[in-house]
């Protein structure tokens, strides 16, 4: 992967986007379902050359560079700190995953399982998605610490949602790892952040 600033703002796109689609399942019960089947299909993207190619091209991450710039641009709403608290976890979590040899094998032959579950249906569906968030639950869950999804205990109980939410977090991880393989670190999030508002500002308009 090549270390840029595009490239790390890709990645960051990315790990934004799943955990805003977290918090619209798990407050609101409705999501963006072509952008939950976009960002949990990250997950099967094997052999990318690029970042970007690992989400599929630029269009497919409209709101994660939407939030990426809601993020950065102060002040942050009630919402956006959520997201954020969301985003550190993912981050720590992602940190522990990189020590732990064990779990990395476990979380790469359970997602090539899942992967075969994928290609038998040809679509990201509920039984894909429930098999994705097995392996999340299994795996990244055991290790902990779990990330702690606010919302409405109605959605946040039902299999469906729930199944989406941890496929989503899964994605999350899997982007702050390609933001990782960047050279992202978490100095440049707090010293960094113009930079990368208005990169993920000039992705965004390229698209529009």
């Amino acid at each position: 992967m090549q270390k840029d600033i595009t490239s790390r703002t890709i990645a960051l796109a990315g790990l934004f986007q799943a955990v805003r689609l977290v918090q619209q399942v798990a407050r609101e019960g409705m999501w963006e379902e072509e952008s939950v089947r976009d960002s949990i299909n990250s997950l099967f993207t094997f052999d990318a050359q690029t970042t970007e190619d690992v989400f599929g091209g630029l269009p497919k991450l409209r709101i994660g560079l939407s939030t990426l710039i809601e993020q950065i641009r102060p002040p942050l709403p009630q919402d956006a700190m959520e997201l954020t608290k969301y985003a550190i976890a993912v981050i720590h979590l992602e940190r522990k995953l990189n020590r732990n040899r064990k779990v990395q094998e476990a979380v790469q032959n359970g997602l090539r399982e899942a992967a075969r579950q994928y290609e038998y249906f040809g679509e990201i569906n509920m039984p894909v998605i429930g098999g994705v968030a097995d392996v999340y639950q299994k795996t990244i869950s055991e290790m902990g610490p779990r990330i702690m999804v606010q919302g409405n205990p109605a959605y946040l109980q039902n299999s469906d949602s729930s199944s989406r939410i941890r496929a989503l977090l899964f994605a999350a991880i899997r982007a702050c790892v390609l933001w990782r393989q960047a050279g992202g670190n978490r100095f440049q999030l707090l010293f960094g952040r113009t930079a990368y508002q208005k990169e993920a500002q000039r992705l965004l308009d390229s698209i529009e």
